[in-house]
């Protein structure tokens, strides 16, 4: 019998005996199911959400609720989550009620690690509730017992669902969901998240044929306001320029020391290692601090986990590799080094403390430079308000609908129109039309018509009565040997050709490069000669670098965030709440110059050091400025501007060159990305490295063969090969359009480039000065150090940036400044 809560006597007994009370998110969540509806649950971290995901699933096992029946047989509930670790986490957790009331469900959990005799044991008996991955779901289907496995399912429990909904690992999520609601039309879907900005988008994604009025949106009792506080020098001001913040350190010390638990993000790997550094050599107490990312061996990172579990450890220092990480309920500070670049990022970072409703989590925010600082203040306000922000929804990608058909065949036979049917009742696919299928279904059968003289391409062929089947039973092995969304990021080795070597650079900086750019490395000025396999051939270069030195990759802010970071500049009313140095930043800003403010787009042109440069204030990111800056100087050469090279942060684009700027609109015409982004795409690799990545994810090119794994060197010379084929002889193949789609979506940020141009074409204010300003010193303080990782660069940064705000913080004129 059920209590008066709804909820089965069992699981009330359980909660009272520790205390608890079922929160209303958990009953209406077991409603939700009870009344045959899917679910969508937005609620604070530490409110239960595994629990109220769960909670139809131990009701189904509980006897008041048999009254007297045989508990459900087979598969009843499939949990997935975006991390392994999350999976064996939440195993764990689910052990306790259910062992301690006496449940008979068995759980367990499934993935890459799980010994290959307990994968076909589990197919052969499954547990009532199995724990895994998206890619490890879609495996599982691929098996021709699929169909009896799946077909008792009642129901799919998606954690964390904001952190891959949006990608390619949603797009394969959405097609396995589709495939089982299919086997089992009584399936329910459950999705849970702490952080999505628009639940309503989520609702459609979940739901089967996008109906959200088939899913219940479940908001979550209010938790505690977080206290989330600013770390600022006590004695200098805060900096110019500069990402480390590693004046905090002795601050941050002190902290560590006050506190049981701390935990310390960054947002790159090398400002991890770097931080680590510095609070090492300042550990006077030889607290025990560690370091968690994702460059570590996956022993090292075991071994931090296991002694953050413990309690073992005062401090960690981490990237993202932690935000959707184990929670562990001795931290009680999260500390954001450098600035958030998003709020749902840095709330999902900040519910890593406390974890419990009831009691507010403690947040550090230290800003490494005065654009940080006022970022800093916006993602604050936007914790304080609840104001939430994400990636975007995108239409699915096609490769990753390839490597599903194949996994579909690989199950059995299946009628085209059928198949098509279930693929459009999921949302990122609901654009799909017969065509685009049938060349879908083309490539996979025969790789398309530059490849399909090729017998190793021809993995399903069609029956007589228009059934499609594997054309050999070995395509299974192989396709289950290399299914899988994520492609590693390789590393381009920068050399001369005598075969010296000057290091490493990720691929996706190397990418947007062609033979005769010109960058900075390792402190020299290198041109490109040609990039081979995964080797970068440089030379030394004549003149200067025109492209900004390699810095590695980075997150972009949120247009979100970013929206509101540019409200923030141009209240001034709200100014007096920032601390005087940054206060009159903004002022003499606004004096001198304009300010930029939402809906327009600010450029400034001035003379420096002999030089012209123009800076444009577009807050769109870094790789949209980065992307811009590219299109910019190859449309300025073309009009024989004389570009010399430009730098990006996310705020800001500067471009120099030896003539001064007089009309950027007509830089900044919206053709620019039909004619210069074209150009620059075929011209450099950016499309044969988003090639290789749709060739692996769709099957073309295998990655493993039994019994070995073919290196990144000899993927990316298939795939080039593939490439060079697909280009000369069919430019219009499907995996060329796939490849084309993520170059502008993921790889460029066009989108976000195109909102400049829109700004651009609306509102533009362009000024014309005699000097630097103000607001473009940090990022014209970086010309020339950049090549540094943020962070070893700074104290180099810092006092160029000094000495170039002497200069632009002077309210006289030019001729007034030069005469002192």
């Amino acid at each position: 019998m059920s209590s008066a809560t709804g909820i089965p006597s069992e699981i009330d007994a359980w909660l009272a005996g520790r205390g608890w009370s079922p929160r209303s998110h958990q009953r209406e969540m077991l409603a939700a199911a009870d009344a045959g509806l899917h679910a969508m649950l937005v609620a604070d971290t530490g409110a239960g959400k595994t629990l109220a995901g769960f909670l139809p699933t131990l009701a189904a096992f509980c006897p008041s609720r048999l009254d007297g029946a045989a508990p459900p047989d087979g598969l009843h509930t499939l949990y997935v989550s975006p991390l392994k670790a999350l999976a064996h986490d939440v195993q764990r957790n689910l052990l306790t009620p259910v062992e301690e009331m006496g449940l008979p469900l068995r759980i367990e959990t499934r993935s890459g690690d799980t010994p290959s005799d307990r994968k076909a044991r589990q197919r052969a008996r499954p547990p009532h509730v199995l724990l895994t991955t998206p890619e490890s779901l879609s495996l599982l289907l691929s098996y021709p017992e699929a169909a009896t496995l799946f077909a008792g399912l009642q129901r799919v429990v998606i954690d964390e669902v904001h952190a891959f909904a949006t990608g390619k690992r949603g797009d394969l999520l959405a097609l396995a969901l589709s495939r089982l609601q299919a086997i089992a039309p009584a399936m329910q879907r459950a999705a849970l998240s702490a952080t999505v900005a628009d639940p309503e988008e989520f609702r459609g994604w979940l739901a089967p044929w996008g109906d959200v009025d088939s899913v219940a949106l479940v908001q979550g009792e209010q938790g505690a306001q977080p206290h989330v506080g600013l770390l600022l020098p006590t004695e200098e001001r805060i900096p110019w320029s500069g990402h480390a913040a590693t004046w905090a350190i002795p601050q941050l010390y002190e902290q560590i020391a006050a506190h049981r638990t701390t935990l310390i993000f960054t947002n790159t790997r090398f400002l991890a290692e770097y931080i680590f550094q510095w609070l090492w050599d300042a550990n006077e107490l030889t607290l025990p601090i560690g370091i968690h990312h994702g460059s570590l061996s996956k022993e090292a990172r075991r071994k931090v986990e296991g002694a953050m579990a413990r309690g073992e450890l005062r401090a960690l220092v981490c990237t993202a590799s932690l935000d959707l990480g184990v929670d562990w309920g001795d931290i009680d500070l999260v500390v954001q080094m450098g600035a958030p670049k998003g709020s749902s990022r840095l709330l999902q970072r900040i519910g890593r403390a406390n974890h419990r409703l009831d009691q507010p989590s403690k947040a550090l925010l230290v800003p490494g430079n005065r654009f940080e600082f006022i970022e800093a203040i916006a993602a604050q306000e936007a914790v304080e308000l609840g104001v939430r922000d994400g990636e975007d929804f995108r239409p699915g990608g096609l490769d990753v609908l390839a490597q599903h058909v194949m996994g579909c065949a690989c199950a059995g036979p299946f009628r085209e129109a059928e198949l098509l049917d279930e693929v459009r009742s999921s949302l990122p696919y609901a654009w799909v039309d017969e065509e685009i299928f049938a060349r879908v279904l083309d490539f996979v059968a025969t790789g398309g018509y530059a490849l399909r003289s090729y017998e190793r391409f021809k993995r399903i062929v069609k029956d007589k009565d228009g059934t499609w089947r594997l054309a050999h039973p070995e395509h299974a092995a192989r396709h289950r040997l290399n299914a899988g969304i994520i492609v590693d990021n390789e590393m381009l080795e920068v050399r001369f050709r005598n075969g010296r070597s000057l290091g490493k650079v990720e691929e996706m900086f190397g990418a947007g490069l062609k033979t005769g750019d010109t960058f900075r490395f390792a402190g020299i000025d290198l041109e490109v000669e040609s990039i081979k396999d995964l080797e970068l051939i440089v030379r030394a270069a004549r003149k200067s670098a025109s492209i900004p030195s390699y810095s590695g990759l980075r997150l972009p802010i949120t247009g979100t965030l970013a929206q509101r970071v540019r409200e923030m500049i141009a209240d001034r009313a709200g100014w007096a709440r920032f601390p005087d140095d940054v206060r009159e930043w903004l002022e003499v800003q606004d004096y001198r110059s304009h300010l930029p403010v939402p809906g327009r787009l600010l450029v400034e042109s001035f003379p420096h050091r002999g030089l012209e440069y123009t800076t444009y204030y577009t807050f769109e990111g870094w790789n949209a400025n980065q992307s811009l800056g590219m299109l910019l100087t190859r449309r300025m050469e073309e009009r024989g501007l004389g570009p010399l090279g430009f730098v990006a942060t996310d705020y800001t684009l500067a471009v120099w060159g030896v003539k001064p700027m007089e009309d950027p609109v007509a830089l900044l015409s919206p053709d620019i990305l039909t004619h210069e982004f074209v150009d620059w795409v075929q011209q450099s690799h950016l499309l044969r490295r988003a090639f290789r990545e749709v060739a692996v994810i769709s099957g073309l090119v295998e990655r493993q063969q039994p019994g070995k794994r073919k290196s990144g060197k000899q993927v990316t010379f298939s795939t080039d090969l593939i490439y060079d084929v697909l280009r000369k002889y069919e430019p219009d193949h499907l995996l060329i359009q796939a490849a084309w789609a993520d170059t502008r979506q993921r790889m460029t940020d066009v989108g976000r480039v195109g909102d400049v141009l829109d700004r651009a074409a609306r509102e533009i204010d362009h000024v014309q000065l005699d000097r630097i300003s103000p607001l473009s010193v940090p990022v014209i303080s970086m010309v020339g150090r950049e090549n540094l990782p943020s962070g070893a660069a700074d104290d180099d940064l810092l006092l160029e940036a000094e000495s170039l705000a002497s200069l632009a913080m002077r309210v006289e004129p030019l001729e007034d400044v030069e005469g002192d």
